[in-house]
């Protein structure tokens, strides 16, 4: 008998281009830290390793890092829980739109998140102002922003779950006598256990891995690992302890995932037999549940956002007229043109990751590395090995479109899985090409998720702020560098002038976000997508 060799289906031929792309800009970059980590301390690599756990300075630097990730977990599980309970049991004006809003704080910028806790925590800040307090040089400050972030991440993963909870098995149990607050912890605890306990994963890893508000927020007491591995490259120029500091956090993080991959595995998702139906609140005690709600979202999540709005138009004509000043404009433009260049790299590689991530699952996994290795150690990694090249434009929007493409691979990945199947076989058997099933079915069907990734991405690369300042150049400023060169400067002024700029680059990424994420008019029904990809 012949033997036939298995032939490899030719869109797994596409997932080569993320790959490529994944091995020249992460892989290849963070096994070069590696190797400045074992020669470039000259043989003295186990000492140095040693020496981050003797020095207190290092084992604090270590280990607050983790105690913060820690407490926001801790925080934000605490305040979640009841938030996204009341959302997902009680119908009352403004939930849908409430729902919506949960998504803004994964648009907003980390610096603009970072200046919003300043205008409402900081020493001129807001509450400051009202009441004297500030939280400037003390760990809650950073905590805070932390759970701007996160909060609703936890949230939304405890509404969804609690939507998949059976309504047979909570009126079972209430027909047995068992209280509101038993029938809570026996029947819908358990259900929404893996939701929250892979939300608060990803919460962990954000934090452990964030650069922004760590060095804006955390100052010089509370600043993270992260930030100390920017020090010592951009000040210090100790590329051997940066790189044995880096390889043990990634070290870290990476437990870290897979205890996150374990917990997706391992923990059944519950299904969605019989949704609880909303209800009205009927008691004064489920009106004021319902008020305390929105008022933990208003504090954690809305008022930083609030406070840069209001001290803005507070600053007055001078501060908003450093918006026109030479540095200003050249810095918008240099922001939209980066984010425009890598949008498109974005795309590229977030579609063909996509469609070759459907037959492999390796390569769908692929696409949360860039989520798990920090923006530090992939700016730090593309220094040491492309040294002839940091100054060049190609590699900042590839670094741009390294953090950026995930989002799109993702949203796309999740809507190809669910599109129907007699659609393209129907497209196919009416001798429907390959390309054209994809142009004339596939793609009308999947654009909505396809913006909403794109949206994401351009998010993320407006606020692009830790790459920026390991590879830019002068002439390179953005407007998230040139927000952070004005935070240091002394002066008023330039206070007023960044919290001008944070405003201008939120509503630059707000109006991306809408202007991207618009699904616009279908065009026509599933059959006459079908029709039109089999048409000559």
């Amino acid at each position: 008998m012949a033997m036939h060799r298995k032939r490899i289906p030719p869109v797994l031929w596409l997932g080569l281009v993320p790959l490529s792309f994944l091995s020249l800009v992460m892989l290849a970059p963070l096994l070069r830290i590696g190797v400045e980590a074992v020669t470039g301390a000259s043989g003295a690599t186990g000492a140095m390793v040693a020496d981050l756990w003797r020095e207190d300075y290092l084992r604090w630097r270590i280990m607050w890092s983790f105690v913060q990730a820690g407490a926001t977990c801790i925080a934000a599980l605490v305040l979640a829980v009841p938030v996204a309970w009341v959302l997902a049991r009680f119908r009352f004006a403004g939930r849908g739109l409430l729902l919506r809003l949960l998504m803004l704080p994964f648009v907003v910028p980390t610096l603009v998140a970072a200046m919003g806790v300043l205008a409402l925590w900081g020493p001129h800040g807001l509450v400051s102002g009202w009441f004297g307090i500030h939280l400037q040089d003390t760990p809650w400050l950073l905590l805070y922003g932390n759970l701007f972030f996160n909060l609703c991440l936890v949230v939304r993963a405890g509404v969804d779950a609690l939507g998949h909870v059976s309504a047979a098995r909570v009126a079972a149990a209430r027909t047995l006598g068992a209280s509101p607050w038993r029938v809570f912890w026996r029947v819908e605890w358990p259900a929404i256990v893996p939701w929250l306990a892979s939300a608060l994963c990803l919460v962990f890893l954000y934090c452990l891995s964030g650069f922004g508000l760590a060095l804006v927020l955390g100052g010089q007491r509370y600043a993270t690992a992260e930030v100390e591995i920017y020090t010592l490259v951009a000040h210090e120029l100790q590329l051997a302890q940066a790189g044995v500091l880096t390889v043990c956090m990634a070290l870290l993080t990476a437990l870290v995932a897979l205890a996150y991959a374990w917990i997706e595995q391992h923990l059944a998702i519950p299904g969605r037999p019989d949704a609880i139906a909303l209800r009205r609140p009927a008691s004064w005690r489920q009106w004021a549940a319902v008020g305390g709600a929105v008022l933990v979202l208003g504090v954690f999540c809305g008022a930083p956002l609030l406070a840069i709005a209001v001290r803005a138009v507070q600053a007055g004509a001078p501060a908003w007229a450093t918006v026109l000043e030479d540095d200003s404009l050249q810095a918008v433009g240099n922001t939209l043109r980066f984010t425009a260049a890598a949008l498109v790299l974005a795309v590229v590689l977030g579609v063909t990751h996509a469609l070759a991530a459907r037959r492999s699952v390796w390569l769908r996994a692929a696409a949360f590395l860039p989520f798990v290795v920090s923006p530090v150690a992939v700016a730090f990694g593309l220094l040491l090995l492309y040294p002839q090249w940091t100054a060049s434009l190609w590699i900042l929007v590839a670094a741009y479109a390294l953090l950026a493409y995930p989002f799109v691979a993702q949203s796309l990945g999740a809507a190809l899985d669910q599109l129907p199947l007699h659609l393209t076989q129907a497209a196919r058997t009416l001798g429907a090409t390959p390309w054209r099933l994809f142009w004339r079915v596939t793609l009308p069907l999947v654009l909505p998720s396809l913006r909403r990734g794109m949206a994401f991405a351009a998010a993320t690369a407006l606020g692009e702020f830790a790459v920026t300042l390991f590879l830019s150049r002068p002439e390179w400023t953005t407007l998230t560098t040139l927000i952070y060169e004005r935070l240091g400067r002394p002066g008023a002024g330039n206070r007023d002038a960044a919290l001008v700029l944070a405003a201008l680059l939120m509503l630059l990424a707000l109006m991306a976000f809408l202007l991207i994420d618009n699904p616009g008019r279908r065009d026509g029904t599933r059959t006459r997508l079908v029709a039109g990809a089999a048409h000559a």
